[in-house]
């Protein structure tokens, strides 16, 4: 037989075409993912993890526990492949090899894998994306006959004859994050629940896929704020690079009193986002709950209401970097004390009192006034009601060392 010719690759060797069939076999009988990946570390010479879209690791197989840490690390001298059916991706491989495997070779496997990844997740994906799509139903009111909501719910598990409550959920990542971490934030969340609350759905709340919303079935309140709580320290552990608010209804008696349940829910959870409160129930949200008729039925009234009131500060804090909206919040905290007002901001009064006719020039409100005070107090409540972040920055107007005391030993 000739030589192979120069530039054409040598055909896989026994050893290889063995591996590879015995990847394929895996595959067609269906022995799962930790055989499957076994199988691909055969014909890798490799150290492999498979991960889901969600960022879970689903199987492992490493030379040795220290081998599989370094794989999970990702650190150098790991390859990672996104895994793709068609136009969607399913996963991804991470690989750690003492030489590059055959490009010919690589490719095989990951397609094997991937096709093998999206065969056995499909059922629980399509499941989660039912389950996910009659709780957005129920909460947005598409669904508001009481007979089809406990049918439907008892064909996803949730028995919610007895009632239910709401917990909506948000995380934001105190640093950049990589992969579908959206994704893995819901995955996180479903998992913890089957065990604190089983029988509860969940779905991405909204455009934001990081707020999630839950329904959680319950025959009394104390269910409900047992599952928010142990939901809370459950991500504490397993996102710990995130900053995770709850927030929760009461208990709906009736099914259909769900979507006023989910209202509760979220303005629970804004205002715990603004309040930095980890978990918060409606029934502490105080006087916030005089806006929730407003909230639930017209928003654009409350939205009105804020542009006319914190909306101008908030716009100029945002372009000039100043704290207008931090100084009116902390003005009304010390009850129109100057003095504390800038003891509590690290500022000296005067840039106090100038920021406070800055806020008059910009809203036409006069804090120092009741009818002022009264207002912007109400305004600062719809913007956490509404679910706005409060803008913050160093200040740059006028005043010592811009608006910060110097600290001793400063100049």
């Amino acid at each position: 037989m000739p030589a192979a010719s120069k530039g054409q690759k040598k055909p896989a060797n026994k050893g290889e075409a063995g591996t590879l069939d015995a990847l394929s076999d895996a595959v067609e009988s269906g022995a799962g993912l930790p055989a499957v990946a076994r199988a691909a570390a055969r014909v890798l010479d490799a150290s492999v993890a498979l991960i889901d879209r969600s960022s879970a690791v689903l199987a492992v197989a490493g030379a040795s526990p220290d081998q599989e840490r370094k794989l999970l690390a990702g650190g150098e001298g790991v390859t990672r492949v996104e895994l793709r059916v068609a136009d969607s991706a399913v996963g991804e491989l991470r690989y750690r090899a003492a030489a590059p495997p055959e490009p010919a070779i690589a490719r095989m496997v990951t397609t094997l894998l991937a096709l093998e990844l999206e065969r056995s997740r499909s059922p629980e994906w399509e499941s989660e994306e039912v389950a996910g799509a009659f709780v957005a139903a129920v909460l947005a009111r598409e669904v508001t006959d009481r007979g089809d909501i406990v049918a439907r719910g008892a064909e996803l598990g949730a028995d919610l004859e007895q009632g239910a409550g709401v917990l909506i959920l948000h995380a934001a990542p105190r640093a950049a994050q990589t992969g579908e971490w959206r994704a893995r934030v819901l995955t996180l969340t479903q998992r913890a629940l089957r065990s604190l609350a089983p029988g509860s759905l969940a779905s991405p709340d909204g455009e934001e896929a990081a707020q999630i919303a839950v329904i959680v079935p319950a025959e009394d309140e104390a269910r409900v704020e047992r599952a928010a709580a142990g939901l809370g320290r459950e991500l504490e552990d397993g996102l710990s690079g995130f900053h995770l608010t709850i927030g929760h209804s009461r208990r709906a008696a009736d099914p259909v009193d769900l979507y006023r349940a989910g209202n509760e829910a979220r303005l629970a959870v804004n205002v715990g986002e603004a309040e930095g409160r980890a978990v918060l129930a409606f029934e502490e949200t105080g006087s916030y709950r005089l806006l929730l008729p407003a909230m639930s039925e017209d928003p654009r009234e409350l939205e009105r209401f804020y542009a006319e009131t914190i909306a101008p500060l908030s716009a100029y804090d945002e372009q000039y970097e100043t704290e207008l909206v931090a100084t009116v919040e902390a003005y009304l905290d010390n009850d129109g004390n100057v003095a504390a007002t800038a003891k509590q901001l690290f500022t000296h009064r005067h840039t106090i009192r100038y920021r406070l006719e800055r806020v008059k020039e910009l809203c036409g409100h006069d804090v120092s006034a009741t009818e002022g005070r009264e207002k912007l107090g109400l305004g600062l409540k719809t913007m956490r009601v509404l679910g706005i972040a409060s803008p913050r920055g160093p200040a740059q107007e006028p005043g010592a060392e811009a608006g910060k005391v110097p600290r001793s030993g400063e100049e």
